[in-house]
């Protein structure tokens, strides 16, 4: 049966990329993904990862927290389950090009959750120059 493995990791909004990243990176975070102008980084230390996503205001960063990640062994299976229960994804799973596939859902108070598997490693595609 398809279950919940892990948390993979944790998304925050941030107004101001370019001092989210390296405060992050100054704790013993890399950057994995994105970067100080990009619109959504992925930062890493070990097997946890912080990702954030830019904001137009800090007000929006202050609105809600952000979304949970959850790693599990078959995306497509736990998709299923969720509609057979009668629960509404916002979308079906999908490769996503940071190399997961995934598919976003909120939890009854609305906090936002992603059913995610690796399925690649990112630096793969990207190699560093």
């Amino acid at each position: 049966m398809a279950g919940i493995e892990s948390i993979n990791a944790i998304t925050l909004r941030t107004a101001d990329m370019a001092a989210s990243v390296p405060f992050y990176e100054a704790l013993g975070f890399e950057l994995s993904y994105g970067g100080p102008d990009a619109p959504f980084s992925t930062l890493r230390s070990g097997h946890c990862f912080v990702n954030l996503i830019r904001v137009s205001t800090p007000a929006e960063a202050e609105t809600g927290w952000g979304r949970v990640i959850f790693h599990v062994d078959d995306v497509d299976a736990i998709y299923r389950r969720a509609l057979e229960a009668g629960l509404a994804p916002q979308a079906e799973p999908q490769d996503a090009p940071w190399g997961e596939r995934m598919f976003p859902i909120s939890d009854p108070s609305g906090h936002d959750l992603s059913i995610a598997k690796r399925i690649r490693a990112y630096e793969l595609d990207h190699p560093a120059v």
